[in-house]
């Protein structure tokens, strides 16, 4: 190739797509996948309930800059992107789970056009495949469906590769140039979104660049002006919230890199073979139906002849491995690990899947047409579940529905949830924050081992005015009473949910 990294393009003179119809329907096939039965669930705990009750408080405070779960607490675990474009989108279409979700289908349908784009780097013959893959794999299309941070974070990594690819096999000067652009504006997005974790592509792309023209080429990279647009995208809101909350730096640094890389911070599958346990079911399983090219992108990875052929030639499969096993290794070695953090993963994976498919699989094959149809039919049939109840569980507005029906007629202004809680991760995991979306009423969670909890809930009380009180029941009524004594609260019993008890309280 004849762009600024110095590396040759495998597909360079490649012609445009012969079927341009073909980016028509993977929108199509995107919009069916993504909007289908939209909104049909409720928000399943905790993640769910949690993102939208964070939003939800932005929106009620007027305050955007800084997250919070309630009136009374902080909440800087994730920067606020999230939290925004859900705010953004309830603001526009209202407060309701379809809206709540918006983002995200139409994230999945972004992150289509992104591997479409992708593909007519790796895979010019068939640039509809890898989207096709992506749009069809189980894991990734059931993950579009759930609010978290990962589904946008996949987006804006998607993003940033996909300026890299223009950047180290550019169809023209100017694509090269954009590209190293687009490249950082798209870190500067993962990096608001999920912090340190959304720049993991650029060590495949280092070692990538590092590999197929030395360090020189890594250094074209570092431009200042990319350089400047990730700093203003990606740093503006952690300076900001720094500097008005110094305690801030040590917390990211040591809670939210440190803690969850090298500690058992957050118990989330810590042990030594906990990366085994979560990922390799997501690998296997959640790559079905697309096990074929998947079992031979692993055949070539496994060949030291292949390495050595990629590298020679500066292939893309080269950089797709590469953007594929570096962050999986970074990902197993971290102590806090959950099937989520390997979405982004299944990019490069869809792409290798179709380079390694493109030259037998045909669409136009009676038998082809005919397994993804049943396929396609039997997603959305997964996706239609909730509507014959399943998940209800976990379903913060069958919750909602059963608290509301308990405390109909009391008056009560917001929702206090006092829990036998080990940490206070644990407070955010058990406290149902979705809660917030259906009942229009503050959600607070408390620990009731912290050794200011009774502080907290006479804070709350004083705060709202009349509150439900759910108290685990393990904590002892008379010892309930005793912190209600704090600020001269009183408490009428409703009942129970859920096993946790129900009392109206007020001062």
């Amino acid at each position: 190739m004849t762009g600024s990294m110095d590396v040759r393009a495998a597909g360079r003179g490649v012609a445009a797509p012969r079927l341009p119809q073909a980016l028509l329907w993977i929108v199509a096939l995107g919009i069916l996948l993504g909007f289908a039965f939209q909104g049909s669930r409720g928000l399943w705990g905790p993640d769910e309930g949690r993102y939208v009750d964070a939003a939800l408080q932005m929106m009620d405070s007027g305050n955007y800059m800084v997250p919070a779960y309630s009136p009374a607490e902080l909440n800087f675990s994730k920067p606020p992107l999230t939290y925004w474009v859900i705010a953004g989108s309830m603001q526009l279409f209202g407060r309701n789970t379809w809206a709540a979700r918006l983002p995200y289908a139409l994230a999945y349908l972004a992150t289509l056009l992104v591997l479409f784009a992708m593909g007519r780097k790796a895979c010019p013959d068939k640039p509809w495949l890898a989207p096709l893959v992506y749009a069809t794999s189980i894991f990734t299309f059931l993950a579009s469906n759930i609010i978290s941070t990962d589904v946008l974070l996949t987006l804006a990594e998607g993003i940033a590769v996909l300026g890299f690819m223009m950047f180290a096999w550019p169809g023209s000067p100017s694509q090269a140039r954009h590209g190293r652009w687009l490249m950082w504006l798209g870190f500067g997005l993962a990096f608001l979104t999920k912090g340190p974790p959304g720049l993991l592509p650029l060590l495949a792309i280092i070692a990538f660049a590092a590999l197929c023209g030395g360090w020189r080429a890594v250094g074209r990279l570092f431009a200042p002006a990319g350089l400047l647009v990730f700093l203003l995208v990606g740093f503006s809101w952690y300076a900001l919230a720094v500097s008005r909350y110094p305690w801030l730096l040590h917390y990211f640094i040591h809670d939210e890199v440190y803690g969850r890389i090298f500690t058992r911070m957050y118990v989330r599958h810590s042990g030594a073979f906990g990366w085994f346990l979560v990922y390799a079911p997501v690998l296997v399983f959640g790559s079905l139906p697309w096990w074929t090219g998947a079992a031979r992108a692993a055949r070539a990875a496994a060949s030291a002849s292949s390495w050595r052929a990629w590298r020679g030639t500066h292939s893309v499969q080269l950089f797709l491995l590469l953007w594929f096993a570096i962050p999986f290794v970074v990902f197993c070695l971290a102590r806090s690990r959950l099937p989520l953090y390997l979405l982004p993963l299944f990019l490069p994976l869809a792409l290798l899947v179709a380079t390694h498919m493109a030259p037998t699989f045909d669409l136009a094959r009676r038998r082809s047409a005919l397994l993804l149809a049943a396929w396609l039919v039997l997603l959305l049939a997964i996706k239609a579940l909730p509507c014959r109840g399943y998940g209800a569980d976990i379903d913060d507005g069958v919750g909602a529905r059963e608290v509301a029906a308990a405390a109909a007629g009391t008056g009560y202004r917001a929702l206090v949830f006092v829990e036998m809680a080990s940490d206070g991760y644990a407070i955010e995991e058990q406290t149902p924050w979705g809660m917030r979306l259906y009942l229009d009423k503050p959600v607070y969670g408390i620990r009731w081992a912290d050794a200011d909890a009774a502080a907290q809930i006479c804070h709350a009380i004083a705060a709202q005015g009349r509150s439900l009180l759910v108290a685990d029941h393990a904590i002892p009524r008379r010892d309930l009473d005793v912190a209600l004594g704090h600020c001269h609260a009183s408490a009428k019993p409703l009942g129970a949910w859920r096993k946790d008890l129900l009392f109206v309280a007020g001062i």
